[in-house]
């Protein structure tokens, strides 16, 4: 019997397929959502991996042993499956595992309006029903069962990306974009047909198998060819995306990478351009750029704990115009709150093909921090290291503490944050400092602490 404790996350389903879940739980899945969501409808997609249509059809089953109705829009990226809740009006539920290797997949599940799933918000609801069916069997409903119908959405979603943002008149770029095998292969020459772009294909064939590289672009060494074909080609930028093609990484001309938090603060700004004095929302590992900038332009901003769902609950709650996370998840209030690397990835093109400078001069306006990026460390005990790391910061002059998430120590012009994973037993630490040297010391002196 499955173990739903290991594969049932604080926002999502996930677990290597089929040792640790199957079609059989999916459908399950499928009846339990329907229930709780209490839906007469539902919109389901998939990803590349072999796994993804059967556990998404087994879900389609268990939805419509329920007496709902089942639209299937097939392939799709995370965000595309996002656009069709929003723009259907359904709960819905995408079958990925992101960035994670080829064995696992998993499901991301969302209410009508693309509103997010999480343990708090229905999660541990369906958790506890499908633990309960898998020992009982699935009651039967008594409702006439549910029909499935076939749709496409790729070229509405499209559509409705290019409407949110101004690309008329921007120079011709030579684009390339590395999609990892992933659905950004599927996705990414629909939403650029027509623009003035050179595009560069990388990786386009999908395969769940990820026979190139991992596509995970947070680490560098997947960047490391898409970095070698923007020099080769001359490329004015180059695109990352991962495996559902939610995030999205960029590297400039140089083929250098763009800080995701320079990325925020940019689309910052244009989403305040059009929405003047607007909340910004940005997670606290985020550059202090970000509220810099966004108070320079009129705006106001909202710091928030790590994660996805945090950045949602204060979206909907501020009616925030745009959030960001230093992991490159982008939210937009215009595209129901959720997260879309592509539109973020436009937002890129537009300002850089409405100037003449290179990407490289374009960031440095919105990059002012040396920063660490982020360190992770094996410990015995997180609580125990933390706490000595306070200590040893305690009583320094013009330093101060908070505990948001994990523990951020602030200096004069410097600051770090050390939060503990929720998943292993590491500490993951960020510093950002005026310049190298101070990024260094700090770095060099909170690690000899945790490591000890």
């Amino acid at each position: 019997m499955a173990d739903l404790s290991q594969i049932v996350k604080a926002y999502d389903v996930r677990g290597v397929v089929p040792d640790q879940w199957d079609e059989s739980l999916a459908e399950i899945f499928g009846a339990a959502f329907a229930t709780v969501t209490d839906a007469e409808a539902v919109v389901i997609g998939y990803d590349m991996r072999p796994s993804s249509p059967g556990l998404a059809g087994a879900f389609a089953r268990g939805v419509t042993s329920r007496g709902a109705d089942v639209t299937v829009i097939g392939l799709c990226s995370t965000d595309e499956l996002y656009f069709a809740s929003g723009h259907l009006g359904l709960p819905g539920a995408m079958f990925t595992a992101s960035h994670n290797p080829a064995r696992y997949n998993g499901i991301k599940l969302c209410r009508a309006g693309a509103a997010p799933v999480g343990q708090d918000t229905g999660l541990a609801d369906i958790r506890a029903l499908a633990e309960k069916w898998t020992e009982t069997g699935v009651p039967a409903s008594g409702a006439v069962p549910g029909t499935v119908t076939a749709r496409d959405v790729l070229g509405d979603y499209a559509g409705y990306l290019r409407s949110l943002v101004d690309l008329a008149g921007i120079r011709p770029l030579k684009v390339v974009v590395d999609a990892g095998n992933g659905m950004g292969g599927h996705t990414v020459p629909t939403v650029l047909a027509g623009l003035p772009v050179d595009l560069v294909p990388m990786y386009f064939e999908l395969d769940g198998t990820f026979p190139n590289h991992e596509a995970n672009p947070l680490d560098p060494k997947n960047l490391v060819d898409l970095q070698a074909e923007v020099r080769r080609t001359g490329a004015d930028i180059g695109l990352a995306f991962d495996g559902d093609a939610d995030r999205c990484f960029a590297v400039d001309e140089r083929g250098e990478p763009v800080s995701p938090s320079a990325v925020t603060a940019l689309v910052a700004t244009r989403e305040l351009a059009r929405h003047p004095g607007g909340v910004i929302i940005h997670n606290l590992i985020t550059s202090r750029s970000v509220p810099e900038i966004v108070a320079e332009h009129g705006g106001t901003t909202v710091r928030t704990r790590v994660g996805h769902s945090f950045i949602k609950q204060e979206m909907a709650a501020t009616g925030a115009v745009f959030g960001g996370e230093h992991s490159a998840h982008y939210y937009f209030r215009e595209f129901w709150n959720a997260d879309t690397g592509m539109l973020a990835a436009l937002h890129l093109l537009a300002a850089l093909g409405a100037q003449p400078r290179p990407l490289s001069e374009l960031v440095a306006d919105y990059d002012r921090y040396a920063a660490s990026g982020e360190i992770n460390s094996t410990v015995a005990d997180q609580a125990e290291r933390t706490t000595a790391v306070r200590a040893a910061f305690a009583g320094r002059e013009g330093v101060g503490f908070d505990t948001l998430d994990g523990l951020t120590v602030t200096g004069p012009d410097w600051w770090f944050n050390l939060r503990p994973s929720n998943t292993e037993p590491l500490l993951r630490l960020n510093v950002e400092a005026r310049d190298a040297a101070t990024v260094a010391l700090l770095r060099d002196e909170v690690l000899a602490i945790v490591r000890a």
